[in-house]
């Protein structure tokens, strides 16, 4: 305490705003395994970098009592601070005053600092443990929810948005971290609705509790809402800002680069023998990866989901870039509707904030049959060649096995602007397997054939020999070269250093009309 009252007054409302709703909510919080508003900010952000803003503001709110219940600050904390050095803008709902509930003044203070990110080009984090909406303030709430999910478009591809689900997250509350870039979870503790329980089982008579509806592992395995769960806070905060050390500040910054201790001239010779001399034979895509990238920088995304395909970011010659890559060892890496999505969403991503693709190809195709094509297949698989045709960002491709089909092209092929193309010498390019191909190709044959499935044996040798293999394809320049896998690693690095510099543009619009 100082001898000036004012400075005193100061100090008392400072440490008023910092207990939230009290000491007993605070308890309770801590109760449900869950952490204050404000001991999730000081593990996300650097320590001391933190500077609160609206620490002050109070609700306006005087029907049903609220006058007699005011809180400073309200029921978020927001302000700026920085992860490893770099600036960040952060809010974050403090479930002690009125249940995280978002009304007017919530509204208002989240929207400044949106309005702050997207000026000073920053990201800006979210971190949810919210009731809803404040039901006392009536439509208000609701338009105050509208604010932040118009702040949410218009920041989309401008500056990187991150939502952290560390509570309830029900009704109106779940669109804005739907409209952001990443949703983080944590297990047990956090769930995300549209309706809860009871009104699932006025409607529809299922009996569900709220993690077998809205968990995190519902989002993270089965809806694809949730892009990375994790065990604990402290966990799911940690790997926020591992996250944003692959992004850039915003979209007219390139991410930055991070010197590598991996030699860029490494070799490994198990990528030699890593693809089985049967092409049914399943393999993992993520042991190419981890022996391709710099030691130890591959970091997944939506990894429980649409395990087909595998996406992430991981690091290139300390150069940040994306990977979408088919996975054999999962439905032989077919691509159907959820891992079109996951793809796609991922490739514009990407795209947005200037970051390389790499994208390793083994796929059969798509995968057949009524649901796929009554669940819209066509439209789903549209969405991942748009994005692979938009992008502009430098895009590198290898072809580790199959590439058949419609799939071949979707892939980042060098028709939809890929940059360098590149095939393993176990790369089969084709309309379609050797099997399917002789069976068309040649039925007749075959139906008069002495030994049919002797004779269809020597064509599908024959077709194999001659066509799948990828100098078909590099005769035509679709291929730029064929390589030995063992050479993968610097050969993707020398083609990334050479594109650093790459221009490429779409035709001027308003924006496009990508097949949603």
């Amino acid at each position: 305490m100082t001898d000036n009252p004012k400075i005193n007054r100061l100090h008392k409302l400072r440490s008023q705003s910092r207990v939230g709703g009290g000491e007993k909510r605070i308890e309770a919080q801590h109760g449900k395994g869950r952490l204050t508003a404000r001991e999730r900010i000081d593990l996300l952000m650097d320590k001391g970098s933190f500077r609160e803003t609206d620490a002050f503001v109070e609700h306006r709110t005087h029907d049903f009592h609220l006058d007699k219940q005011k809180y400073l600050g309200d029921s978020v904390v927001t302000g700026w601070g920085t992860i490893e050095g770099r600036l960040m803008y952060v809010f974050s709902q403090d479930f002690t005053v009125f249940g995280g509930s978002l009304g007017e003044v919530h509204s208002e203070k989240i929207c400044k600092i949106m309005d702050m990110a997207l000026k000073n080009g920053a990201p800006v984090i979210g971190l949810n443990d919210s009731g809803g909406a404040r039901i006392q303030e009536g439509v208000v709430s609701l338009g105050a929810y509208a604010d932040i999910f118009l702040r949410n478009t218009l920041a989309s591809g401008v500056i990187p948005q991150i939502s952290a689900i560390m509570g309830p997250c029900a009704g109106g509350a779940v669109y804005s971290p739907a409209l952001t870039d990443f949703i983080f979870m944590v297990r047990n503790s956090s769930y995300m609705f549209v309706t809860g329980p009871d009104v699932v089982k006025t409607v529809t008579h299922e009996e569900i509790d709220f993690e077998s509806l809205g968990g995190a592992s519902v989002h993270s395995e089965t809806s694809g809402v949730c892009h990375l769960a994790a065990d604990t806070e402290a966990d799911t905060l940690y790997l926020i800002r591992k996250l944003m050390s692959y992004l850039p500040q915003n979209n007219m910054e390139d991410p930055s680069f991070v010197q590598s201790n991996d030699d860029n001239l490494r070799m490994d010779d198990l990528l030699n023998t890593i693809v089985p001399d049967d092409p049914s034979k399943p393999y993992n895509i993520k042991d190419v990866i981890q022996m391709v990238v710099d030691i130890g920088t591959f970091y997944e995304i939506h990894e429980a989901y649409a395990q087909n395909i595998i996406t992430g970011f991981a690091r290139l010659g300390g150069h940040s870039i994306g990977i979408v890559a088919n996975q054999p060892a999962v439905l032989a890496g077919v691509l159907d509707i959820n891992s079109a999505d996951k793809a796609g969403r991922f490739v514009r991503f990407c795209d947005s904030f200037n970051i390389p693709i790499l994208t390793l190809v083994d796929v059969p195709g798509f995968l057949p049959g009524t649901t796929q094509e009554h669940g819209g297949i066509i439209r789903h698989g549209a969405k991942l060649l748009y994005a692979y045709c938009e992008a502009t960002v430098p895009k590198l491709t290898v072809i580790t096995r199959k590439a058949y089909g419609g799939a071949y092209d979707v892939m980042s092929s060098k028709h939809i602007r890929g940059d360098v193309n590149l095939a393993w010498p176990t790369a089969e390019l084709a309309v379609m397997g050797p099997e399917g191909a002789v069976s068309i190709i040649f039925r007749k044959e075959l139906e008069d054939a002495e030994d049919p499935f002797a004779r269809k044996a020597e064509l599908v040798k024959e077709y194999r020999d001659k066509f799948a293999n990828p100098y078909v394809a590099s005769a035509r320049g679709y291929i730029d070269d064929v390589i030995e896998p063992s050479e993968t690693r610097p050969r993707l690095i020398n083609a990334l250093e050479m594109l650093s510099n790459k221009r490429d543009s779409n035709p001027a619009k308003k924006h496009g009309n990508i097949p949603l």
